[in-house]
């Protein structure tokens, strides 16, 4: 892609994800957006990732995060609730920010060329955990985890969170274990003619493993600080839920391999004892795969169930996730939606058994159950 497209394709995806993903949830992330936008030197350094897939804004709104977490004392940081700052989006905040990066940008090219977006959003395991206890449900007795894209694999915690879902009316689903230091919460719609989804007060679980191009270890202070840097700035209540998920990690720690998520699945499957059924789960990753290869992933993820039992947890974008194996749903698209798509696939004779189970917030809050 050319220099010219390069810029105009990371301004498109600044308007969409002003748009789409940051408005009514994030006033800076949503103004800040709006305005580099319209800017061909901000726009251009997102466009300077090492891959088209890897320049989403978030990808530079991390990189500024970072920036100024090493410069708190900066100006700027009065419009970041992540670092105290209390003041409200106004008429200075597009200026200070699009000068602090500018006075910076051979360190925010850097950045953006050796990062990535490593959103550990520990929420989203309110979303899968319904999603996942299917699956082990199924299996009558423990299972293997392994996720894919797992960045620090705080999600592979999820048996050991608490949860608490409230449905229309008032009513409270509770589950996992009592005693625990990470306690999610997530509202649940139904939608017509549904029933409250199952949640089992336990998941058991007697292996974790997690595989990403590069994993992230949660207890280096400097790799903390990139997970937190990845967190929304003016969303400080889940920077502080990401370091309570990492303090517990650190007591149930779980193997990351590092690799690609084709290439090295059956690798990492490995590492999951054979008698084990195997979940499988991804959340916000398979959108940056290429259609070529989100198709070589659910080709793999197929061979490998005709090993092992098998299942795969899906919250992603219906369009790089569920469509490859249940077509024809265009209602969930997230072109349409704007919200991912929680799915469960299994394999019966080599053919994909997929449900589409709920529409979720990107990061977790709450949830539409479909009841699959």
């Amino acid at each position: 892609m050319g220099e010219v497209n390069a810029v105009n394709a990371a301004k498109e995806r600044l308007r969409r994800f002003a748009e789409h993903e940051a408005a009514g949830i994030s006033p800076l992330y949503a103004h800040l957006a709006e305005h580099a936008a319209d800017d061909d030197e901000i726009a251009g350094l997102l466009a300077e990732a090492g891959t088209e897939a890897d320049a989403h804004p978030t990808l530079l709104f991390a990189v500024a995060h970072r920036l100024i977490q090493a410069d708190p004392i900066h100006p700027l940081s009065r419009y970041y609730p992540s670092l105290g700052g209390m003041d409200g989006v106004d008429g200075a905040t597009w200026p200070e920010f699009r000068n602090f990066l500018l006075e910076r940008a051979d360190r925010v090219r850097a950045l953006v060329r050796e990062r990535f977006t490593q959103t550990n959003e520990v929420n989203r395991a309110a979303v899968l955990y319904p999603a996942v206890a299917r699956a082990a449900k199924a299996a009558k007795g423990k299972v293997g985890l392994l996720e894919i894209g797992c960045s620090a694999g705080l999600l592979l915690g999820m048996d050991r969170f608490a949860y608490q879902y409230r449905l229309p009316g008032g009513e409270q689903l509770a589950a996992g274990p009592k005693k625990t230091p990470v306690g999610l919460h997530c509202a649940v719609e139904l939608a017509d003619g549904a029933a409250a989804p199952a949640v089992p007060a336990k998941l058991n679980v007697a292996a974790k493993v997690g595989l990403d191009r590069h994993p992230v270890d949660a207890q280096d202070d400097e790799e903390l600080a990139w997970l937190e840097a990845c967190v929304w700035a003016d969303q400080p209540d889940r920077i502080r839920m990401l370091r309570t998920a990492a303090a517990a990690q650190a007591k149930d720690t779980p193997e990351l391999v590092e690799g690609d998520a084709v290439n090295d699945l059956a690798t990492a499957a490995e590492r999951v004892p054979e008698e084990l059924p195997l979940v499988v789960f991804t959340s916000h990753v398979t959108a940056y795969l290429d259609a070529d290869r989100r198709e070589a992933f659910v080709t793999a993820l197929g061979e490998l169930a005709g090993r092992r039992r098998l299942w795969w947890a899906s919250l992603e974008a219906y369009e790089a996730g569920l469509a490859g194996v249940l077509p024809g749903r265009d209602e969930l698209a997230y072109a349409e939606t704007a919200r991912p798509t929680l799915g469960l696939v299994t394999w019966e004779n080599d053919t994909p058994n997929a449900q589409a189970l709920a529409l979720a917030d990107p990061h977790g809050q709450r949830m539409t159950w479909l009841g699959g």
